[in-house]
């Protein structure tokens, strides 16, 4: 016997024909044998309509009761589920978050697991109930509700299959499986049996919306087994895993973040220290900072740019606007058309020339490239939003994938 924790997202579970079709997948899993847990999101846009609701009451509410009301989608969906799966004869219990043993830290609407207590979990599975948990919600010290961000129900597939030393944590989806782009803009791309942990993470923190960053995180560090699969369609997904059978592929795919603004600070003081204090700067308003592009000094001057979310973008701009005297700078500017397409590859390690490769392509489509980022499995360029979904395409015909 097996244990296996399952996640479905919102999609999945939008409404009452695919419950049930969420029951029968559930369900037949059980009857091979396994104990099964499984994990929710919030149904459709449930989501996204309780935070419309809330503005329509308070402009600003608190992250806490923020936090308290976008629990209850997820409370909804486990509790429908779970009677969907009763009603086909089956043990089943619905956990919250609380009840599933879930304790996390204090950051209301991005907070991190601190640890899972597991007592309730084991007792039930020993009954061979079928566990159905509302994903994405913890709670806090204070036993306040909290939430776990962007992604938060895959962060906590994944934290229980570590916990409970599951077999395998299958994460279902819209898609069926991790492809090497976007099927909906590169209409070659083709679906990867096996991908590695670190590709998966580079990929998924470059702007592939397969899975979240933080989950993949998490898998690696426990070496939790995953699979990504669809919850539509009955075929073998993609295998996450620490090492691959199959030879390396030069790259394993092509990412594109649309969610990545500009910031330069120009006419810097050519003199040590200048890049301390800017990031610092940044750091002390947990402005998350990814390419940094230091211009060559000339006339006593230098520039510094550098990329974050769209989102912390303002507030870049007022904390530099307000340090601009004491920078010695002469001005700042903010590009929020911009786009990162990066490529991700365990075998670029030990192949010269890729970053050649990738560069020609977007040459020869008369793409300019604005800043440069690499790791040892990834190159990330900075380039017009209009020519991204381009970008994307050449790049990965240069590369066959």
């Amino acid at each position: 016997m097996g244990l296996i924790v399952q996640k479905f997202g919102g999609t999945s579970v939008a409404n009452t024909e695919r419950l049930f079709h969420v029951a029968d997948i559930v369900t037949r899993t059980y009857d091979q044998g396994n104990n099964v847990v499984v994990v929710v999101s919030a149904q459709g846009d449930t989501t996204d309509d309780l935070i419309a609701k809330a503005a329509e009451v308070n402009p600003h509410p608190s992250k806490r009761e923020m936090d308290t009301l976008l629990s209850t989608g997820e409370l909804i969906s486990s509790s429908l589920l779970a009677m969907a799966i009763e009603g086909k004869g089956y043990p089943v219990v619905s956990l919250s978050g609380r009840q599933a043993g879930f304790y996390t830290n204090s950051n209301h609407g991005n907070a991190r697991i601190h640890k899972i207590f597991d007592e309730r979990l084991k007792k039930e599975l020993d009954k061979r109930n079928i566990v159905v948990v509302a994903g994405f919600q913890g709670l806090n010290k204070y036993d306040d509700i909290t939430t776990l961000g962007r992604g938060g129900s895959d962060t906590s597939a994944v934290a229980l299959a570590a916990t409970l030393h599951a077999d395998l944590c299958q994460i279902y989806t819209d898609v069926d499986g991790v492809y090497t782009a976007d099927p909906r803009i590169v209409k070659n791309a083709k679906k990867l049996d096996e991908i590695t942990y670190d590709e998966m993470l580079e990929l998924a923190s470059l702007g592939a919306q397969v899975l979240h960053n933080r989950s993949v995180e998490m898998a690696k560090k426990y070496n939790v087994k995953m699979e990504v699969l669809s919850s539509l369609e009955d075929k073998p997904g993609t295998k996450v895993k620490e090492v691959v059978k199959m030879e390396k592929m030069l790259i394993k795919g092509v990412a594109r973040d649309n969610n990545v603004c500009r910031v330069s600070v120009i006419g810097l003081p050519d003199k040590p220290g200048i890049a301390f204090r800017i990031f610092a700067l940044m750091a002390k308003k947990n402005i998350n900072v990814d390419i940094i592009l230091q211009s060559i000094g000339r006339e006593n001057t230098k520039d510094i740019s550098f990329t974050c979310p769209c989102e912390q973008m303002d507030t870049a701009l007022e904390v530099l606007n307000g340090e601009l005297e004491s920078l010695g700078a002469e001005k700042v500017e903010v590009n929020d058309n911009v786009s990162k397409v990066s490529i991700v590859g365990a075998g670029m390690q030990s192949n010269p020339g890729v970053a050649a490769t990738m560069f020609e392509a977007l040459f020869d489509a008369g793409i300019n490239i604005q800043m440069i980022s690499t790791s040892e499995i990834k190159i990330s360029v900075l380039i017009d939003r209009k020519d991204s979904e381009r970008a994307m395409n050449v790049i990965h015909d240069a590369f066959e994938v």
